[in-house]
């Protein structure tokens, strides 16, 4: 999963918590979930 991953990667270069990266990841899984398993980028 590329979003992920990306997410990921972003939140551990910025040295976030973990804490806030699972927090962050389980909100755009939702997000993406309640759009139809539609990739961010064209929910528009």
């Amino acid at each position: 999963m590329k979003l992920m991953e990306s997410v990921l990667n972003t939140a551990r270069r910025k040295h976030l918590a973990q804490a806030t990266e699972q927090r962050d990841t389980y909100w755009i899984k939702r997000f993406i979930l309640y759009h139809g398993k539609r990739h961010p980028a064209t929910v528009g």
